[in-house]
């Protein structure tokens, strides 16, 4: 993706001082690449692509195109799923809660439900017990110790013998087909992914010993870090594993253990990738509209918030290019800036401590910011800005709208 100063001015005079530009090539290729590298140790290897990080339809019937699955924890996210053609068999419903018309009407569908709770199997037992003529497709998500330091509260407790009953409640119905295996941490460090291959592949081994039919699935979650700036790596004080790194440590050994295995028994290994796959595939732009100067600081006010970047980023400064509008050599310079956004929170800063010329009517361009940011950006203040997609030709389409008034107002009651 481009980006030029002519670019942003155009684009700024149709569709305003703030907006995000996807880079669906970028998104490609990581999706791509992630599944080259785990396929080369274990070709059986396939992504279900988060939802929850960043449900821009656009990318999801991306993944749906290159042969991913749709990992939900929503019934909205279903719906996105279903709205864009994915096969119901394709979609993976997970999460802490689900609503029961939810679980029912996908497993009536033929997706995948995995079960995370008590609740969740009372659920699916009871759709079993209405339904003795339909075949659902239910999976376990399964806890244990990864020793990361986090008590993890999803899913059913391997060590303490909560997960046996769970499977041996399931297997008591003979129209649950008990199809996969499912967890899911978010440490992103290599040492997790070890642990985490390791632990679920005793309970592999625990599965196997019921005599019941192979696998279909094992999905070790997501929780990867996905291609960083060297700006990024500093800030957090990392070098993040390599795609490639992450597939040695997780799928390898699951080809060392299945290699005597017949191919038909041999479960698909999934993994769940969000951040690693969309933070680079958004960017995010916003025009400068006052600079003033209190006390020794100098503050500049943008024209997007914290919350279209990533309201979970905490104090990390995303990647930015700053594209001046007016570049006389009387541009006056900065040190320590801090970029401001619009909301009246004090504590509203997109980046801290700029050094650089900058003048109002500048454009800042945040990259890595399409992991949580439309998702979790709230109608705070202002309604959303419009997502644009920048295609091989510089050609500008329309993915999602700007909001209006009527798009957050359209639920309330304005007469009394």
């Amino acid at each position: 993706m481009k980006i030029t100063k002519d670019l942003l001015t155009a684009t700024s005079s149709l569709y305003g001082d703030s907006f995000y530009f996807l880079d669906s090539l970028n998104f490609e290729e990581s999706f791509k690449s992630l599944t080259s590298e785990f396929q080369s140790f274990y070709p059986k290897s396939r992504i279900a692509y988060s939802y929850k990080t960043n449900y821009i339809p656009r990318l999801c019937k991306i993944v749906d195109t290159l042969g991913g699955y749709a990992e939900t924890v929503s019934d909205m996210e279903v719906d996105v799923a279903l709205a864009v053609g994915v096969d119901p068999k394709n979609i993976f419903f997970n999460g802490p809660y689900k609503k029961a018309k939810a679980i029912e009407d996908l497993l009536l569908k033929g997706g995948v439900v995995n079960a995370d709770s008590d609740a969740d199997l009372e659920v699916i037992c009871s759709i079993a017990a209405s339904n003795p003529q339909a075949t659902l497709r239910v999976g376990i998500r399964c806890n244990f110790d990864i020793e990361d330091g986090v008590v993890s509260r999803f899913g059913f407790d391997f060590s303490n013998g909560d997960f046996d009953k769970a499977l041996t409640k399931i297997l008591k119905n003979l129209n649950i087909d008990m199809v996969g295996l499912h967890c899911h941490f978010a440490s992103r460090g290599l040492q997790s992914w070890v642990n985490a291959s390791k632990g679920m592949l005793d309970v592999i081994r625990a599965v196997e010993r019921k005599n019941i039919k192979p696998l279909k699935y094992v999905s070790l979650g997501g929780g990867l870090y996905g291609r960083m700036s060297s700006k990024l790596q500093q800030q957090l004080g990392i070098s993040p594993p390599s795609f490639g790194d992450y597939a040695a440590v997780a799928a390898k050994p699951f080809a060392e253990f299945y290699k005597h295995h017949d191919e038909h028994e041999t479960p698909e290994l999934i993994i769940e990738p969000g951040t690693a796959l969309a933070a680079n595939a958004l960017k995010f732009v916003a025009k400068v509209v006052n600079i003033k100067i209190i006390g020794q600081k100098s503050i500049a006010t943008l024209s997007g918030s914290s919350f279209n970047t990533n309201p979970t980023a905490g104090k990390i400064n995303l990647p930015i290019t700053v594209f001046h509008i007016d570049e006389s050599e009387s541009m006056e310079r900065y040190e320590d800036m801090d970029m401001a956004g619009y909301t009246c929170i004090e504590s509203d800063y997109l980046y801290r401590n700029y050094s650089g010329q900058l003048s109002v009517g500048d454009f800042v361009v945040f990259d890595s910011a399409g992991s949580y940011s439309v998702v979790m950006k709230p109608p705070f203040i202002m309604p959303n800005v419009p997502i644009l997609e920048l295609n091989k030709d510089q050609k500008v389409r329309v993915i999602k709208r700007q909001e209006t008034f009527e798009d957050i107002f359209s639920t309330y009651q304005m007469e009394f």
